[in-house]
């Protein structure tokens, strides 16, 4: 009876406390674009924004564009990837990581995940074959892949590396910054992430100055100029005032990086039970935290639970992309990823953000560890 008496107010998100505590600076960057009157195209917010972003991931470039979504697909669509070409990705993510191979003409291979939900460098290697063009790890919750034994693949197959680090920016492994290991890194802007638009936004980092002029163009209908159609485009320019609050909000990156991580470290120390599965940080990794999650039975029940009593919780995600009804195409069925499915039903993410208090932390872990000692 006791569980249910209590009532607490913890959402999972809180983007109205972000809206509070920044409104009127946004107040005066909407002013600032507003009174300039460039909206779209080329202008002095994007140029800044793309420089500091690639000196943040330690890249030479970056590209800003309208989602991560569009990330993925111009960072295969620059680096070949087509018809009749695989490209090998893990079946537990966003769909769009899937979606956006299967956009550019090319077939999506599973491979699937380790203990921790990234993607098992051992079944890549088994996966590839004279069709794979290319790896997409997905560094799922802000942990980031074990990129050596990728990357070490890759070299000797001869792959593009398309990091999937919509969840990951400032992430590291081995000291190396996310999107900086492979030869793309694709992230996300949407309004859920640890570095946030007012809306969709998303960008490529990499290396290669050549693909990063050419996604330029790609993102503004191919055009080299007002009248030179050089290739067939698409639209998918991150707008004047996206790129401005993402200016902005760059600077308290690294503050909200700290508060999650502090929040996940409190977690981490409260939530040791053998009903609970929590995967370790290595040494290796710096995780940002994008999510929180935990691995347990009857995980629907403790999710039900928490809702009752005014904890916001998620599940990132319940059903594997494999086992969608648009995916029936690729043939696959239950059981052939048995990992992915396993977690599929027992993932439940936590709320971790940064305007949670360290007493909201142990709020939540104490109703946890109530639920699962039943």
């Amino acid at each position: 009876m006791g569980l249910e008496m209590a009532k607490h107010d913890i959402p999972y998100v809180n983007l109205p406390a972000q809206g509070r505590e920044q409104l009127e600076d946004l107040k005066k960057i909407l002013e600032q674009v507003v009174l300039r009157g460039s909206f779209v195209g080329t202008h002095d917010d994007l140029a800044a924004l793309e420089k500091r972003l690639a000196d943040y991931c330690g890249t030479a470039e970056a590209v800003a564009l309208n989602s991560g979504t569009d990330a993925l697909f111009l960072a295969m669509k620059v680096a070949g990837i087509g018809e009749g070409d695989e490209v090998i990705t893990p079946p537990n993510s966003f769909v769009a990581s899937t979606a956006t191979i299967i956009q550019v003409g090319a077939k999506p291979v599973f491979a699937d995940v380790l203990a921790d939900q990234n993607i098992d460098p051992e079944k890549i290697a088994r996966a590839i074959t004279p069709r794979t063009k290319a790896i997409m790890p997905v560094h799922l919750t802000g942990r980031i892949c074990q990129m050596d034994e990728i990357m070490d693949l890759a070299e000797r197959h001869g792959l593009v590396v398309i990091e999937d680090a919509a969840q990951a920016i400032g992430s590291m492994y081995k000291g190396r910054l996310a999107g900086s290991i492979g030869h793309f890194g694709c992230f996300s802007a949407h309004p859920l992430k640890n570095l946030n638009a007012l809306g969709d936004g998303g960008f490529v980092t990499t290396n290669d100055k050549a693909a990063a002029e050419r996604m330029r163009r790609l993102r503004a209908h191919g055009m080299a100029d007002r009248a030179t159609i050089e290739e067939w485009g698409l639209v998918s320019r991150m707008d004047t005032l996206q790129a401005a609050v993402l200016n902005y909000r760059l600077d308290k990156l690294p503050d909200v990086i700290a508060k999650r991580r502090a929040n996940a470290a409190l977690y981490q120390k409260l939530l040791h039970h053998e009903r609970i599965y929590v995967p370790p940080c290595r040494n290796e990794e710096f995780n940002t935290f994008h999510t929180f999650v935990v691995q347990v039975d009857r995980r629907d029940e403790l999710q039900a639970h928490l809702k009752s009593i005014g904890i916001k919780t998620a599940i990132h995600y319940p059903v594997p992309i494999h086992l969608q009804p648009a995916a029936k195409s690729l043939g696959h069925a239950m059981g052939d990823f048995p990992m992915t499915e396993r977690q599929a039903g027992r993932i439940l993410t936590l709320p971790v953000n940064q305007y949670m208090s360290p007493s909201d932390v142990e709020t939540v872990a104490g109703e946890v560890l109530a639920f699962v000692e039943r």
